[in-house]
């Protein structure tokens, strides 16, 4: 039997343990929670969107938009480089992919398209080579590592051409924006995040 010294002891004991044990749970929790560009990967791979009816479909695409805006920037565009994600796409409806990338814009995204235009001609140049120039670096780095893109061929999301390029710069980026289809808007999003990060880091800005 226990004495009334050793008592409190015990208890203390007990207390500690017993915070131990909900911290390990708190953090055991938010790792196997915490949404990662493999667990998004892992979703679009294992749920077939074609074989769904409306409603489930309906909460598939609001599961999926509800990942993606969980992800940090790398994770994020990790996820969007996935082959998986054009197969997606590709089953969407013009409506369904229209809602889902207003559900899916970043905060600022608009205000970064109308910043864009204010910006002198050679800024927009830079902002735009800037934003290419880190997206390959970031597809290459995940080929080396063997990533989404190693033996993806022409499935790779497509690059601004120069064509392009001069029409952003030329007839403004909201403009292009606005007047693009939904699936264009969707191919483009890892390149329109890059550049928003670009001119929200001060970049463009910056010379060379």
């Amino acid at each position: 039997m226990l004495t009334q010294r050793q008592r409190p002891v015990l208890y203390a004991v007990i207390g500690i343990v017993a915070i131990w044990l909900v911290a390990w749970g708190g953090y055991t929790f938010a790792k196997h929670s915490k949404v990662t560009a493999e667990k998004v990967a892992a979703y679009l791979r294992e749920t077939e969107l074609s074989k769904l009816s409306a409603e489930a479909r309906a909460r598939a695409l609001r599961d999926l938009a509800a990942k993606l805006n969980a992800l940090p920037y790398e994770e994020r565009r990790a996820a969007r480089m996935d082959d998986e994600w054009n197969r997606w796409f590709r089953e969407m409806t013009d409506k369904e992919k229209s809602e889902f990338l207003d559900a899916t814009l970043p905060t600022g995204f608009k205000q970064m398209l109308t910043a864009f235009e204010q910006l002198p001609e050679a800024n927009r140049r830079r902002a735009i080579g800037d934003a290419m120039r880190r997206l390959k670096q970031a597809r290459d780095e995940m080929a080396t590592e063997g990533g989404p893109f190693r033996d993806r061929g022409t499935n790779r999301p497509p690059e601004l051409n120069p064509e392009l390029q001069q029409k952003v710069i030329q007839t403004g980026l909201n403009a292009f924006y606005s007047q693009s289809s939904a699936q264009t808007k969707a191919e483009l999003a890892p390149f329109l995040e890059e550049l928003q990060r670009a001119m929200e880091s001060g970049r463009v800005f910056r010379g060379r």
